[in-house]
């Protein structure tokens, strides 16, 4: 019995030890890798001439950055995605946007279906994980998370880590993953491409669109899932 408890220890330090450890990482990349490669696609002029000069294999690296992105949360995606549309255009741009994505996803679902809840609460904190309490519900999982994906402005980060919590299967995450979230790809990319063309106005209409669509897709999000909540804890008390 000693021998199995101590055994116990050693698992879960070790468990806390790596779980710190992925974070720590998480946190260097971002700085020393991540905070430069938004630094270096916000400079558009400097970003298309480099995906002008190293062609094909530009494509291969921006994929591999939207994939970093996506795998480390807390770098921002939306100079990414914006960045697609300027250097490759609107539908190129999407392409390559959703190839990362998807691939990000896929691997988020697998290291998190292996290390549980303690890796999500390593990256978000609980409180942002119990706002996602939607997905406890088996019988409306798929197509909850569906609409989630595909509303611009709602956390699709958190739930990309949380999904893999859920019964779901991968196949149908990495569906999900890529088609939900073309709408809100597509209008950072189509923002981006205007600016390319040098159609400024535009680009402003699109942006300010963007973010109108942003605006009402988190309150919508918010205003339903906070209404399913408190009908919860309503049937609770009864």
């Amino acid at each position: 019995m000693i021998h199995q408890a101590f055994t116990e220890r050693q698992k879960k330090t070790f468990s806390f030890l790596l779980l710190s450890l992925i974070l720590v990482l998480c946190i260097l990349i971002c700085y020393f890798v991540g905070k430069p490669m938004i630094e270096f696609v916000k400079d558009s002029e400097r970003f298309k001439a480099w995906v002008d000069s190293y062609g094909i294999t530009s494509r291969i690296i921006f994929v591999f950055m939207v994939f970093l992105q996506v795998v480390i949360a807390i770098i921002p995606g939306e100079p990414l995605e914006i960045a697609a549309g300027y250097a490759f255009g609107t539908l190129e741009g999407t392409l390559l946007c959703i190839a990362g994505i998807v691939l990000g996803s896929a691997l988020i679902f697998v290291i998190v279906k292996k290390y549980g809840t303690k890796l999500v609460e390593a990256m978000f904190p609980k409180k942002k994980i119990d706002s996602i309490s939607f997905l406890k519900n088996p019988r409306n999982l798929t197509n909850l998370v569906f609409i989630v994906m595909f509303i611009p402005g709602t956390p699709k980060d958190l739930l990309s880590y949380a999904v893999g919590l859920t019964e779901m299967k991968l196949s149908t995450w990495i569906l999900i993953a890529g088609v939900a979230r073309i709408p809100s790809i597509v209008t950072s990319t189509i923002t981006g491409n205007f600016l390319g063309t040098q159609d400024y106005l535009l680009a402003f209409y699109a942006f300010i669109i963007t973010g109108i669509i942003s605006l009402g897709g988190l309150y919508i999000y918010n205003r339903y899932f906070s209404k399913t909540e408190n009908n919860k804890l309503e049937i609770k008390k009864d």
